[in-house]
């Protein structure tokens, strides 16, 4: 065991000042600004292009569904390096981990930029597609996590909500600026140059965030709760023989909070995180990626439509991801958990029928409702609760595998579902049942969750 002592109380928290969490929360918003980024230039990419300069021998339904494969296994990778990074974050710090990610993130997106395609090396481009997706996808499986969880343990409590709701407008933030440079392309280029070229920038002027990035967190100091843990020796976490060892030789006190850490049954705590990120994470899939490439290859709308809401659904979720953390602050977690799922299932069918009536206003109002009641304020409520759910020990692996099974099963599969499903039945009815399935989980999930809400984010057992 490492020589040390536990401490007979408590060690007073850790100051940071305004600067030290301007920084977290600048950091925080920017990586996972940069992942959502790569990320919807990949899926606007797939739902676009791809099909027809990756996947180009097969008809359009069909090359549709394939890239949607294809940007579906970077989920699988994203599981791994949840697995990999999360916990290395809660062993060794968040700062660390979060260094890796967005290296390995940028210079994978980056590459994607200078892929050769199918009509020049074959099934090789494709082939080397997949292999950016899963190492893009492995770096970013911790990346949303690690700055939740920094940006949560960073924050005041009375205003926890709103802190964290700044990785929910990195998302906003990224999806914006890819879905702006896709509007720029689309409008500005024609098909051939878009298919020869033009879809390559996107990709290569996310390196220039990349660099930014890289700097801001050198310079970015360890989360004070991390630090204040009572399981943590010279900023690294203790092994579990370790913690017991040290449980057998302090003082009752201290032996009580060591062990509510160690001795937890797990389990709880954690399927009500993937509840309540399912909603999110389903809703996301179909808004973000399927509905963009069926309102582009099947509604007889201009193509800038789809790319033209996201764009003016992320400018709305400014205004809505704030608010949202401000109530969540105000009323707390679970009631605003309740009425969002609640619109999204009452709003699901009327709001179809706005994105399929071929009308661009409609279309535009669908989809920035769509965007904002059902994906961007239920993500500005997972950003804290779900941290505050977990203890501190597990914090970071919990908090990332449950992201990533949930965007396995729902944001991954969902619109490779969704494009059968349409394709099956020639209808857009499937699409608006796929929002009411995601959204009464998340909706359940919430009714058996406890409130969470001003939680002590340094006790290192479980909410539940």
């Amino acid at each position: 065991m490492k020589d040390s002592v536990i401490p007979a109380r408590r060690t007073p928290p850790t100051e940071r000042t305004t600067r030290d969490l301007a920084r977290a929360a600048v950091s925080g918003w920017l990586g996972t600004a940069m992942e959502f980024m790569d990320f919807q230039l990949y899926s606007l990419a797939a739902a676009i292009v791809f099909n027809k300069i990756f996947f180009p021998d097969v008809s359009p339904a069909i090359g549709l569904i394939a890239a949607m494969a294809t940007y579906g296994v970077g989920y699988v990778a994203r599981l791994a390096g949840a697995v990999y990074f999360g916990r290395m974050g809660d062993r060794i710090g968040r700062k660390k981990v979060l260094y890796l990610t967005i290296l390995l993130m940028g210079a994978s997106t980056t590459l994607i930029g200078v892929l050769p395609t199918y009509a020049a090396i074959g099934i090789a481009a494709p082939s080397l597609l997949v292999a950016l997706r899963l190492i893009q996808g492995f770096g970013a499986g911790a990346e949303i996590a690690g700055a939740t969880v920094l940006l949560t343990e960073y924050a005041p409590s009375e205003r926890r909500g709103l802190v964290s709701s700044l990785v929910s407008l990195g998302t906003n933030s990224g999806t914006l600026a890819a879905s702006g440079l896709w509007a720029v392309l689309l409008a500005t280029l024609s098909e051939d140059q878009l298919l020869s070229w033009g879809w390559r920038l996107p990709f290569l002027l996310s390196f220039v965030l990349m660099l930014f990035a890289v700097w801001l967190r050198r310079g970015l100091k360890e989360s004070p709760v991390f630090e204040e843990r009572p399981d943590v020796v010279d900023g690294v976490a203790l092994g579990k023989t370790e913690v017991e060892s040290a449980i057998a030789t302090a003082d009752r006190h201290d032996g009580d909070v060591l062990a509510a850490g160690i001795r937890q049954r797990k389990g709880k705590a954690f399927f009500l995180a993937l509840g309540l990120r399912f909603g999110q994470a389903g809703n996301s899939g179909l808004v973000q990626t399927f509905l963009v490439g069926y309102i582009a290859t099947s509604l007889a709308v201009g193509r800038s439509v789809p790319t033209d809401a996201i764009v003016w659904g992320s400018v709305v979720g400014f205004a809505t991801v704030p608010l949202v953390g401000l109530l969540g602050d105000r009323f707390g977690r679970r009631v605003c958990y309740l009425t969002l799922t609640a619109l999204t299932v009452v709003l699901a069918f009327p709001l179809m029928l706005l994105i399929t009536s071929g009308s661009t206003p409609a279309v535009l109002l669908g989809m920035v409702l769509a965007l904002n009641v059902s994906v961007l304020g239920l993500f500005s409520l997972e950003s804290v609760t779900m941290a505050e759910l977990f203890g501190s020990r597990t914090r970071f692996t919990q908090l990332a595998v449950a992201k990533e099974i949930g965007g396995i099963l729902a944001t991954a599969i969902g619109p490779v579902l969704a494009a059968t499903l349409t394709a099956v039945t020639g209808s857009w009815w499937p699409i608006a049942a796929m929002f009411v399935a995601y959204s009464l989980i998340t909706f359940v999930s919430a009714l058996l969750a406890p409130e969470t809400r001003g939680r002590d984010l340094v006790r290192l057992e479980d909410a539940v």
